[in-house]
């Protein structure tokens, strides 16, 4: 039998990029949607094993006209990180997915698979659009399969600068006289970005036994001080690279408002189905120092 024809979106982005590689290194025909002015530098190696449609120039019908679709994966969104308007993110998180819902539907793709997160929805304006996107794949699973997988904080090789864990690399990196953070007692449960890529393709892998609504959380299941990982941050960074003179100053800025103190992962749904996470936090934090310039 041969593999489902998956459309990406959100490739050119830090998650979907490792899953696009894992995709093509399983034997997938993989269509990409991205924007012209998209950098594509993280999957330049693999550009040309694609078939790239550009969302700002052509429809959506086009991909799903000229490709027999079978799953989408949905990694595209819209954080809001470059101060970037609350119009804008409903347009990317909420009225873009219902788009690809639609076209979904009238081509007769099968499944959905769609990229959610843990944070509650008064946490941002980020995670209340992915809130109203889940009430719009719940209503369309009667039409066709969805399966949601509610990410917690996600970390790896070739994140963006301006999400934490890179941030503070690149902070120790340029040997800052300190780094000022919060008190740091909250509970977040970090899980590198391979073992997010597995769960993708453990769900894909199991589709067919699922549910025509059924949602995952992904994590490790086991939540760490936020103050524990920077200082593990710190400790590898000395071994690996050098010993910087950056002071952690915990306690240095407030929390955000409605900042939650424990997010965690249950991860029971996700055993059930044979997932299990196998990278720890000590070889996660290993692997992307030694990848550090």
């Amino acid at each position: 039998m041969s593999l489902p024809t998956i459309l990406l979106t959100g490739a050119t982005g830090f998650l979907g990029s490792h899953l696009l590689k894992t995709l093509l290194n399983k034997g997938h025909k993989v269509v990409i949607f991205k924007r012209t002015t998209s950098d594509i530098y993280r999957i330049q190696d693999n550009f040309n094993k694609i078939i790239s449609y550009n969302v700002d120039t052509q429809s959506l019908d086009l991909a799903f006209k000229e490709q027999k679709i079978d799953v989408v994966i949905h990694t595209a969104g819209q954080y809001g990180r470059d101060g970037c308007g609350i119009v804008r993110i409903i347009e990317s998180n909420v009225i873009f997915g219902v788009n690809l819902l639609a076209a979904c539907k009238k081509y007769n793709t099968k499944v959905f698979i769609n990229t959610d997160t843990l944070l509650q929805p008064n946490a941002s304006n980020y995670s209340l659009s992915k809130k109203h996107f889940t009430d719009w794949l719940k209503c369309s699973s009667n039409n066709i399969q969805i399966i949601n997988l509610k990410l917690e904080h996600i970390y790896g090789v070739g994140d963006d600068n301006k999400k934490f864990v890179a941030w503070i690399l690149s902070q120790l990196t340029k040997n800052v006289s300190k780094i000022k953070l919060t008190t740091g007692i909250q509970q977040r449960d970090f899980i590198y970005v391979s073992d997010v890529v597995s769960a993708y393709l453990k769900v894909l892998d199991k589709r067919k036994s699922l549910s025509n609504f059924s949602e995952f959380e992904v994590g490790t299941g086991k939540p760490i001080l936020v103050r524990e990982f920077v200082e593990k941050i710190l400790l590898h960074f000395q071994k690996i690279k050098c010993n910087p003179k950056t002071k952690l100053l915990f306690g240095a800025v407030p929390y955000r408002e409605n900042e939650a103190m424990v997010v965690c992962a249950n991860t029971a749904n996700l055993r059930n189905i044979g997932w299990n996470p196998s990278v720890s936090v000590d070889e996660g934090l290993s692997k992307i120092i030694k990848e550090l310039p």
